[in-house]
């Protein structure tokens, strides 16, 4: 599924505005700067599919992602980009709500977070709205290449422990999409949730 051939669709701002939803759909979320878009392009082995940019808040709509006939990659806006005015950002996310809520081809959420920080209460709010709307997710911990192995299971164990917390239990991943490390392990993930 990861080797078909893999093109850009459409980038949309609402609900509908989004394609025909007759194929299964995996969508990445996260603090902007994260890592989204690299994960993207690394899964699909292609170096320039997402655009990615040391900007925060370069994202400003749902970017869809064809591969083969099999699926949509949805790359969402990242949260808390400081620099887009407020108004801007409450309308990205009500859209985005409405989206995770009411898009019936919407198979998983990879809720991706960086290894080297704590979840920051962003992201823990999200975890807890995925949670109590009984969202399919997990979350994927990035550049774990970045520290140490000891640190990684450190970040992994911090995480489920906020997790249980919300009484949530989700896989919780760590991978590096500059060493590919884990990587194998999310497209397992995304091949159970969509087949």
């Amino acid at each position: 599924m990861f080797n078909a051939p893999t093109k850009f669709i459409t980038s949309a701002t609402k609900l509908e505005e989004c394609p025909g939803s007759s194929l299964p759909e995996v969508c990445f979320a996260g603090r902007s700067n994260v890592g989204k878009s690299s994960l993207i392009n690394r899964l699909l082995n292609k170096k320039k599919l997402a655009r990615t940019s040391n900007v925060p808040g370069k994202t400003q709509q749902m970017n869809y992602y064809q591969i083969g006939e099999e699926l949509y990659f949805v790359d969402l806006p990242g949260y808390g980009y400081a620099k887009v005015p407020k108004k801007e950002r409450e309308r990205w996310g009500r859209s985005i709500r409405k989206y995770l809520l009411e898009r019936a081809s919407l198979r998983l959420i990879l809720s991706v977070v960086d290894a080297r920080h704590k979840p920051t209460a962003l992201d823990q709010d999200f975890f807890y709205w995925m949670g109590s709307n009984r969202k399919p997710f997990a979350v994927l911990l990035s550049k774990s290449d970045k520290i140490s192995k000891n640190k990684v299971n450190q970040s992994k164990a911090e995480v489920k422990r906020i997790l249980d917390e919300m009484n949530i239990e989700v896989p919780i991943l760590a991978y590096s999409a500059d060493s590919r490390e884990g990587l194998d392990e999310i497209k397992q993930l995304i091949t159970e949730f969509t087949q």
